[in-house]
């Protein structure tokens, strides 16, 4: 006999020993208390407790079903957890501001102003449309920084587009307001501060579109048939922006897209500070880590992305890291200042090669990205007394993988290029001490 035949024999068995007996279960129906105690019927039975809701660490709803498992859920186990996550879930990071970009004194009228207008910033943007993009350039550039990083949700592309080309042109001609020229109006700005915000509140697509809008060409009529329809041509809202911070919390960091930013950097080309920190490993398909496929010429599963989940552990593979940064080194090759804080994880993709098409594929440091000078390598994370020994160790390799990068990009520029200055981490004696420790008992 077959598991087949066995199986209906059961299903038999059951049909016939369940008979038309009903799977519902049966109610009783309730009275009032006054008729149950005339008939002297029992009282009904109180139903079953209901099950404790299951509640996250910040007091939401868990999803129904069983819980996850305890590995996917603590990152604080987790070899890529930062080093103070066991303190902070929210894994916010220490943010450098741009050198040289323009912030008004600590407790000053103008910064305390600009702070009480990005608190205030949902009544601010509509009561104040229409003086708002009329600002010197300095004040409107301090003002996006604000906004950016004070304002609950984030800056908006409605936002940006507000503060940097005024309201729309049919609010401007209700009110008989002049049109600004887009062309004079921001010659002045040249740094766009978005810490917090990009990846969050406005993506790099919509950045992208606000910054380089297509401006359609008036069709006036042409003295010839054989006259040349007139085209529209490129349009920059800020023609002289220099410095772009992108910088996003670790908590955000899935958002941001390096497939995005790769479009986004083919029209900056005068772009020479750049702020990425907090930036995920770079990938074009962040979400087919794990996935697979099957070949259609071997029938094997093979991995669907550049990155697989052990690439980097096992295999020491970087290619799709390496790809993506020489493709963005080809776009932004001015740049001269360019922080990477909170990106530990794959700094050895800076220093790394990949066999390419008949080439090896690595990062030049002395030709598209010749002219750093600065590159900032820190953690973005501060130990303390209390911090637990992976903490250390964990930061100890970001800083042992930041020296590495900084020796192999003086190796390159040996002779032929500029001086760059690498700043990194440093641990203190008693951590230093820790690292010793441990390194000396893996030797034993």
């Amino acid at each position: 006999r077959s598991v087949n035949q066995i199986l209906a024999d059961l299903r038999r068995t059951s049909l016939k020993q369940n008979g038309t007996s009903s799977n519902f279960p049966v109610t009783t129906p309730t009275v009032p208390p006054s008729i149950r105690q005339i008939l002297q019927i029992p009282e009904t039975p109180a139903p079953a407790p209901r099950r404790s809701l299951r509640l996250h660490a910040h007091g939401r709803r868990a999803p129904p079903g069983p819980p996850p498992p305890r590995s996917w859920v603590s990152l604080a186990q987790s070899r890529h957890a930062p080093a103070d996550l066991g303190k902070d879930l929210a894994g916010h990071i220490q943010h450098w501001p741009l050198p040289g970009i323009y912030s008004p004194a600590d407790g000053s009228f103008v910064d305390q102003l600009l702070r009480r207008m990005a608190l205030d910033w949902e009544q601010q943007r509509h009561w104040n449309q229409f003086y708002l993009y009329t600002l010197p350039g300095q004040l409107r550039t301090a003002l996006i920084s604000c906004v950016s990083e004070l304002y609950g949700p984030g800056i908006s592309v409605n936002d940006l587009r507000l503060i940097l080309s005024g309201p729309p042109d049919e609010e401007l001609a209700q009110y008989e307001v002049e049109k600004p020229d887009l062309n004079k109006l921001n010659e002045d700005i040249f740094c766009l501060d978005l810490s917090g915000s990009a990846g969050r509140s406005i993506s790099l697509k919509e950045l992208n579109e606000l910054l380089h809008p297509q401006i359609a060409a008036e069709t006036d009529l042409q003295e010839s048939w054989d006259a040349p329809e007139p085209v529209s041509g490129p349009f920059k809202l800020l023609p002289n922006l220099t410095q772009l911070s992108l910088a996003v919390e670790p908590g955000n960091a899935p958002a941001a897209s390096w497939k995005q930013l790769l479009s986004l950097a083919t029209k900056l080309h005068t772009i020479t500070h750049l702020d990425l920190s907090g930036w995920p490993e770079p990938s074009l398909t962040p979400n087919a880590k794990f996935a697979k496929v099957a070949s259609s010429l071997t029938g094997r599963s093979v991995q669907y992305g550049g990155t697989g989940p052990y690439s980097h552990n096992l295999d020491g593979d970087w290619s799709e890291a390496i790809l993506v940064l020489k493709r963005l080194s080809k776009s932004l090759y001015s740049l001269e200042y360019l922080d990477l804080t909170g990106c530990g994880d794959w700094f050895p993709a800076l220093r790394k090669e990949a066999d390419g098409d008949f080439t090896i594929d690595f990062v030049d440091w002395v030709g598209d990205w010749g002219k750093i000078t600065t590159l900032r390598l820190c953690s973005g994370y501060a130990l303390s007394d209390d911090s637990s020994k992976g903490q250390i160790l964990r930061l100890a390799d970001w800083i042992e993988s930041a020296t590495a990068v900084e020796r192999h990009i003086r190796a390159q520029r040996s002779g032929r290029g500029r001086w760059i200055t690498v700043e990194k981490d440093t641990l203190t004696d008693g951590a230093k001490a820790v690292v010793e420790t441990e390194r000396r008992r893996l030797m034993f």
